[in-house]
C-alpha cells in the first residue's frame, strides 16, 4: 500500500441484464481465472432458481439476503501495551458491503448441493429468510464484538 496516495476506485460497469453495480461487484468475486461469462451464467441461473422458487423478484431477494448477511460491528486486533486486545468498531457501509459479497460466495461454495447455481440460489433464499451459514458467521461476529465491548474505550 503506497504511503503516498490513496489507490484510486477502479470504475466498474453494472451488469447488462439488470442494470446494478452491486451484481456486477458479485460476479466479479464469483469469477475464477478471469472466466466472467462462466460467472455471468451461474449468477444469472441462480436468480432463475431463486424467481421460479419464490415467485418474487431475484433482485429484491439479492439485496434483502446481503443487507441480512452484512455486519454492523466487528472486532480488530489493537496492541496496548504489549497486550493485545480485540477492539468492537463500526464498519464501514463498502467494508460492509464486500463482507457481505464475500460470506455468501464462501458460504455458498461450501454448501453440498451438486452445481454452484443451486448452491447459489440456496444459500441466497436462506440469506433472505434470515437462515444459513453467511447469516450465522454475521451473528458470531457481532457476538464477539458484543462479548469485547469492555475493550471498546480502546477504539482509535
Amino acid at each position: 500500500m503506497s504511503r503516498r496516495h490513496k489507490a484510486e476506485k477502479r470504475e466498474i460497469n453494472p451488469d447488462p441484464k439488470f442494470g446494478d453495480l452491486v451484481v456486477t461487484k458479485f460476479m466479479n468475486a464469483i469469477m475464477l481465472h478471469g472466466k466472467k461469462s462462466v460467472a455471468e451464467t451461474i449468477v444469472y441461473g441462480a436468480f432463475d432458481v431463486v424467481q421460479t422458487k419464490t415467485k418474487q423478484e431475484p433482485i429484491g431477494v439479492f439485496h434483502s439476503a446481503l443487507d441480512n448477511i452484512a455486519p454492523h460491528v466487528e472486532v480488530r486486533s489493537r496492541r496496548v501495551g504489549g497486550a493485545t486486545y480485540q477492539v468492537p468498531v463500526d464498519v464501514r457501509p463498502e467494508r460492509r458491503q464486500a463482507l457481505a459479497i464475500r460470506w455468501l460466495i464462501a458460504a455458498a461454495r461450501k454448501r453440498n448441493e451438486t452445481t454452484m447455481v443451486d448452491r447459489l440460489s440456496g444459500e441466497l433464499m436462506d440469506a433472505a429468510n434470515n437462515r444459513g451459514s453467511a447469516v450465522k458467521k454475521r451473528e458470531d461476529t457481532h457476538k464477539m464484538a458484543d462479548a469485547n465491548r469492555a475493550f471498546s474505550h480502546y477504539r482509535w
